[in-house]
């Protein structure tokens, strides 16, 4: 009877001591679970020399040794251009005709450059294809109201002019009995001058590539 009744309290006991022990358990777990493990250390110091033990002291990392700087050359300061003296333009030729007549000895602007009075042939070497024609340069007078023309006024010294012996000459009175150009030869003009020297025929004249003159037309005078 005794027996039975302290079973109760031996079952209870042992419970609660079991109990105790069980809780006692869960807590050192949980505290041992709970903390996080340590990281591993990692040595930062750099290996020393080879063949000594352990580590050394760190060296520094080698550097570039600095270099110099560029060399920078100045800039040459510019010369100033040479300047060389001014060369006056040339004057512009004038288109201006010579003027229609004059009433005295004429200038060097009054000079027709395209007209000369004839006065005498001179021959050269046939070989030169050439005479020489003794000229002397003028103006036309401008005459009196009456008359149909005024003279050929020449001024300046005589000069002389190379004739091509093929060139297109023509002439009118009194070479030729006729108020109109007639072409003739370079000999037949030749014979007329030296028959009739001084004469101071007017003639209009241009040239060729060679200076000589190539065309020879007279000109009427009444």
């Amino acid at each position: 009877m005794n027996a039975d009744r302290l079973r109760p309290a031996v079952l209870a006991l042992a419970a609660g001591a079991l109990a105790v022990v069980l809780t006692g358990c869960q807590q050192g777990g949980a505290a041992a679970g709970g903390a996080a493990p340590s990281a591993p250390t990692v040595s930062t110091a750099a290996p020393g020399p080879a063949g000594s033990g352990g580590g050394g002291t760190p060296t520094a990392a080698p550097t570039d040794a600095p270099t110099a700087a560029p060399t920078v050359k100045k800039p040459a300061s510019p010369k100033a251009p040479k300047t060389s003296k001014p060369v006056p333009a040339p004057k512009p030729k004038s288109d201006a005709p010579a003027p229609a007549c004059v009433d005295s000895t004429p200038g060097p602007d009054d000079v027709d450059p395209d007209e000369f009075a004839l006065y005498r042939i001179e021959e050269l070497d046939g070989s030169t294809g050439k005479v020489n024609l003794v000229v002397q340069h003028g103006a036309w007078g401008c005459g009196s109201p009456d008359s149909d023309g005024g003279p050929f006024v020449v001024t300046g010294e005589e000069s002389r002019w190379a004739l091509d012996q093929a060139a297109y000459v023509t002439a009118t009175n009194p070479i030729v009995t006729s108020t109109e150009n007639q072409r003739i030869g370079v000999q037949e003009l030749i014979d007329w001058v030296k028959a009739h020297p001084d004469s101071g025929l007017v003639f209009r004249y241009e040239t060729g590539d060679d200076g000589a003159i190539h065309r020879l037309e007279e000109v009427f005078t009444p």
